[in-house]
């Protein structure tokens, strides 16, 4: 076989294989290769980018839905002791006015007493207010008097104890304040 011959059915073999190499479409296979894995790579990074976006909108909902459970459980609580602080202020008016009968007196306050403790254990926390600086955030001002006996916006007396609830204001309470004397 010569040498023409030769060039010829390899040729011809190339092609018929598919493996013949065109100039001018070579460089365009490699450009549209590359084009196609740049799509995919941007494809990809777009589909990971969602998948981490959607794994964080999922645990910041489950992290709010956590703390709107808690919450909800903290109101309904809130909401059951604001409605038996009337009836504390009442066993503990009870507990502080005498009576002849001191085994009733007696029971009246231990009543008083356990009611409190499991208020307390429930988060209610009384506010301090005799003898303390007036506070208008938690302190209500019933009555104000006049007097050099104690510094000006001084809480002199309370008329109505108020309570924090797991650190939030649930009543202020109502006080009578001491004021600078007018004519001095």
């Amino acid at each position: 076989m010569s040498a023409e011959k030769m060039e010829t059915s390899s040729r011809q073999g190339a092609e018929d294989s598919g493996l013949a190499e065109d100039p001018v479409t070579a460089p365009d296979a490699l450009a549209a290769v590359t084009a196609e894995r740049d799509q995919l790579a941007a494809e990809k990074a777009d589909l990971q980018d969602r998948l981490l976006r959607s794994q964080a909108e999922f645990q910041n909902l489950k992290r709010r839905t956590e703390r709107e459970r808690v919450e909800l459980f903290e109101y309904a609580s809130a909401e059951a002791v604001r409605v038996l602080l009337p009836v504390l202020d009442d066993f503990e008016r009870a507990s502080k006015s005498e009576t002849s009968d001191k085994e009733y007196s007696a029971g009246i306050k231990l009543i008083y007493n356990r009611f409190y403790e499991a208020l307390k254990k429930l988060g209610l926390e009384p506010i301090v207010s005799k003898g303390q600086p007036f506070d208008p955030q938690i302190h209500h001002a019933v009555e104000t008097v006049e007097t050099d006996e104690a510094p000006d916006h001084t809480v002199l007396d309370e008329f109505q104890r108020g309570y924090n609830f797991k650190g939030r204001l649930m009543r202020p309470a109502m006080v009578k304040v001491a004021v600078e004397p007018a004519s001095k």
